[in-house]
């Protein structure tokens, strides 16, 4: 077992981490000339905003009285400059979202491994390009543009790290920390020659990164007061600066100023999907080279905003945001970043025609530098007999574009040459994107193949070692010989071209995977021949039944992935499943508890995505149901207590027990507690914080003192589990694990009468049974029908504790707020892993419930495990044709991350199923006060 184990998890690795080398590999080319516009620019220098997670709406509404949010701002754009609504992309985080707007370029999901701080990249940006660069705010976002920059150009003012609190009493502080310092830099600069002789320079750009907005939106939502109040704090101090550096300088009117955010937010609070609240971010340019308010009396936009905010004559212009980067390139003369993507938005520019085209033509080249670089990369590592170029951007066709712009612009046509170079970037973004997914199909070809491979051979590993559907078959030997020869030999052909091709690594892993995993089935056809004909003598219509049954089944789960309510529908079916088979008949009781169970946890997955509306007081009676439910089960044990041979064991086992319930109690007054702390703006409590972490720690291991009889070990591991999850909770999920552990129990006794309902076993009592207990291997039985239906509950229940109160359903349901008890500091790896171990606890439910039912109908526990990985690599395959790259980038994300959580789940129900052996089976003896034994 160990070793097909140590094969399955290998394999599925493989196929998870395929998906980022097909899909997420990094755009970026090096080796372009910077492209720069050979005409004066309009400004000198160049002040940027970005008020971090701040909304489009937020900024623009107007309060209930009719009075401006931002007033300030409001002015400007009614009387000095341009605005419009800056599109962002998934995902919606700090890091991609200050690259698309400093750099030009939306960044590869792949530096979501590096919490989106670090480089994982060179790139080039526009503070690069830069003669200098001041900025100030976050030690997230401002080291990583200093890193990147070449020379020491670019300089850096961040707060400590540890001031992002999201329990801290106002987050404003941290936008008036920059202003501040913004002055005080200023002031210092009349006594400081070399300074003031750099800040007078040409080509200078100032970066105030202003957090508070999206701290204060984490901490409170962004429809809260403390919300609204940090905007106009915000407004106040733009005014400010706007005002000291247009005096610093004499107001010689060559500074360009532009305010915009990284990402939006949710109601709820959080950031990184695709919903409107995330992606549209408001920009505002003014002062040198920015064109004037335009006046207009209709424009057309498919939101209504423009009414909503009294907008509708001014002219809004809309740009995506990495196009802000060739903007700000324009304003004050530096080469376009070199990995730019963006498209000059010349409506806000304010000079003649002749700079316009020369700005847009200089864009185009500087993108279609990027192509070139990108195709003759492709061009060297593919056979010249099987490269097929991008034909609409041929090399003549590159040269007739550029000479007809070339000589339009001498002829002063500059519509003209606007309108080529516009279509010459379009072309060469197609092209770059072409050059990009070149090796897709090939690379999606052999992960599939592969893919169907290995299910075809865990389908014969589990029909040939675990039933009586085929005789076992003699294998003649000369056989194999010959096909292992035919195997190697075509590895061989595979690996010599991929070689010649000059590819990388891990193309020979996922084109070379399939030879071993095909070879291993081929080497089966007796047991397929076999198997043939045995099912041909069956029944043909039960057999085309079962199998319909298996489809619905499966689709049904693939199905929950897109609709949480297909989860609902499948457990109202579950709850009819002893009415469907007959079970009822036998165990009316049972059968009713099982209904009602299933009908509860129908409810869950029809609730909101959690985390939107905080509920503490459901936590609270989550807690109290959790004491009341194990009081019950105390009594049942003091009950027993009297009655037992062994007081002294018996005893410790009662003290376990007492520890528990302390720890669920002290973990429902810990949220209780903290939140109201929170509330009333006094950060996190340092005693709660002990506490918690100390609860998170002692928890398991008290769970390993408890005695291993079924009911008993599965109880306290509720118990260690709900006080952990309960300091992770904020509303109506607290109360999920425990109707889940309720269907578990009903799952593990209804599995008994449906044992002794197909005659397989008598039935167990299994108030007596105990994990420990090694099974008599000659007790095991082979696989039945009603195994798969098995299996496919155990993966349906773990779907169930995935999405059933939507945790994952979405990037952004994951709401900073329930990990409040344990750090409100910032920090996305902690963080993650907290609310990781949120999601894992209804698996770990589960899973243990599944290690019962395996153990109590003496079935090997790698037997039903192997329908398992079958029922979860069929889905798999099913969203790995499903995962898109074009549509919406909401489509493209979510198709993606489909694909990775099953693929993440699979390799998960593995370590799952040997940390549920673990947790049902190992006990911790304590040391005995005495050396008596009682046997």
């Amino acid at each position: 077992i160990p070793v097909f184990i140590l094969a399955a998890l290998l394999v599925h690795c493989v196929f998870l981490v395929s998906i980022f080398d097909i899909y997420f590999t990094s755009p970026l080319v090096h080796g372009m000339t910077p492209q720069q516009t050979p005409l004066p620019p309009p400004a000198k220098r160049l002040v940027l905003f970005v008020a971090d997670g701040l909304r489009a709406d937020s900024l623009y509404e107007l309060n209930s009285n009719g009075t401006p949010r931002a007033p300030y701002l409001r002015s400007i754009l009614e009387n000095n400059g341009s605005w419009g609504i800056s599109h962002t992309r998934v995902p919606t985080e700090s890091r991609p979202g200050h690259v698309a707007l400093i750099a030009g370029f939306y960044e590869d999901v792949s530096a979501v491994a590096k919490g989106w701080k670090e480089n994982p990249v060179e790139f080039d940006s526009v503070f690069n390009e830069s003669k200098y660069t001041w900025s100030w705010g976050s030690p997230d976002i401002l080291p990583m543009f200093a890193k990147g920059a070449t020379g020491d150009h670019v300089y850096t003012f961040c707060y400590a790290a540890e001031s992002e609190d999201f329990g801290a009493e106002d987050a404003a502080k941290l936008d008036i920390w920059v202003f501040d310092h913004v002055k005080s830099f200023f002031n210092s600069s009349r006594s400081n020659q070399t300074l003031l002789s750099a800040l007078n320079e040409e080509k200078v750009v100032l970066f105030l990164h202003l957090l508070g907005i999206d701290t204060n939106g984490h901490a409170h939502r962004p429809n809260s007061r403390e919300y609204q109040e940090n905007i106009k704090q915000v407004d106040e101090g733009v005014k400010e600066i706007a005002s000291l550096i247009d005096n610093f300088y004499g107001n010689d009117g060559k500074t360009a100023f532009i305010l915009t955010s990284d990402h939006g937010m949710t109601d709820w609070g959080s950031h990184g999907a695709g919903h409107p609240s995330e992606t549209l971010t408001p920009l505002i340019v003014w002062g040198a080279g920015v064109n004037y308010p335009q006046k207009v009396t209709s424009q057309f936009f498919e939101d209504n905003f423009l009414k909503e905010w009294k907008l509708e004559n001014l002219k809004r212009i809309d740009v995506n945001q990495a196009d802000i980067a060739p903007l700000m390139a324009s304003l004050i003369g530096v080469p376009f970043p070199l990995n730019s993507v963006g498209t000059l938005p010349l409506e806000y520019l304010n000079s003649s025609a002749h700079f316009k085209a020369e700005s847009v033509f200089t864009n185009a080249v500087q993108i279609l530098e990027q192509f070139k670089v990108k195709m003759s990369q492709k061009k060297e590592t593919t056979f010249s007999f099987l490269f097929t170029p991008f034909k609409p951007l041929s090399d003549s066709e590159q040269i007739n574009l550029l000479k007809k712009i070339r000589l339009y612009i001498q002829q002063q046509k500059y519509d003209e040459a606007v309108s080529l170079c516009k279509t010459l970037i379009n072309l060469a973004l197609e092209g770059l994107s072409y050059y990009h997914t070149y090796d897709r199909l090939f690379l999606g070809l052999s992960i599939a193949v592969g893919f169907v491979g290995w299910t075809s051979y865990v389908i014969l590993v589990i029909i040939k070692a675990h039933t009586n559907l085929t005789k076992t078959v003699s294998t003649n030997e000369k056989k194999p010989t010959v096909l292992f020869y035919g195997f190697a030999s075509a590895g061989m052909i595979i690996a010599f071209f991929l070689l010649i091709q000059t590819c990388p690594w891990t193309y020979y892993v996922y084109c070379l995977l399939p030879v071993p995993v095909w070879y291993a089935v081929v080497r089966e056809i007796p047991v397929i021949q076999d198997l043939a004909t045995n099912v041909l003598s069956l029944h043909i219509g039960q057999s085309i039944g079962f199998l319909l049954v298996c489809i619905l089944g499966i689709e049904i789960l693939v199905f929950s992935f897109f609709y949480r309510s297909a989860l609902t529908v499948g457990l109202l079916v579950f709850a009819g499943w002893p009415v469907i088979t007959q079970l009822w008949i036998q165990a009316k009781r049972r059968a009713l508890i099982w209904a009602l169970l299933c009908v509860l946890l129908a409810i869950f997955p029809l609730m909101p995505v959690v985390g939107r509306e905080p509920n503490i007081p459901l936590v609270i009676a989550a807690g109290f149901m959790t004491l009341l439910i194990s009081s019950f089960s105390l009594y049942k044990e003091l009950a027993s207590l009297c009655k037992s041979e062994n007081k002294y064991r018996h005893n410790e086992d009662v003290k376990v027990y007492f520890y528990q319930m302390f720890s669920v109690a002290l973990s429902t007054y810990i949220v209780s507690s903290t939140h109201n702390s929170l509330k009333n703006k006094q950060g996190l409590p340092v005693m709660n914080q002990i506490i918690s972490w100390m609860t998170l720690v002692s928890s398991p291991v008290l769970l390993l003192l408890s005695p291993t009889f079924l009911f008993q070990r599965l109880f306290s591991i509720l118990l260690s589990l709900m006080s952990t999850y309960l300091l992770l909770s904020t509303g109506y999920e607290a109360l999920f694990p425990l109707a889940l552990f309720g269907l578990m129990l009903a799952w593990i006794n209804m599995e008994q009468e449906a044992l002794q309902h197909y005659g397989l076993s008598l039935k167990q009592k299994l108030a007596v049974f105990n994990f420990t207990y090694t099974m008599d291997i000659t007790q095991l039985r082979q696989l039945h029908l009603d195994d798969v239906r098995r299996s496919f509950f155990f993966v349906f229940f773990i779907v169930t504790a995935f999405f059933g109160t939507g945790n994952i359903a979405s990037i952004n349901s994951f709401d900073p707020a329930s990990v409040y008890c344990f750090l409100t500091v910032f920090s996305p790896f902690m963080m993650g892993g907290l609310l990781l171990l949120k999601v894992a606890i209804p698996f770990v439910l589960v899973s243990c419930a599944f290690e019962a039912v395996q153990v109590t109908t003496q079935l090997s526990s790698k037997s039903l495990f192997l329908i398992v990985l079958v029922i979860s690599d069929i889905m798999a395959l099913h969203f790995f044709f499903l995962v898109k790259d074009y549509g919406s980038w909401l489509d493209i994300g979510t198709s993606i991350s489909h694909y990775v959580l099953v693929m993440s789940l699979t390799i998960f129900m593995m370590v799952m199923n040997g940390l549920a052996q673990l947790l049902t089976t190992w006990r911790l003896g304590l040391p005995r006060r005495t050396k008596h034994h009682s046997t």
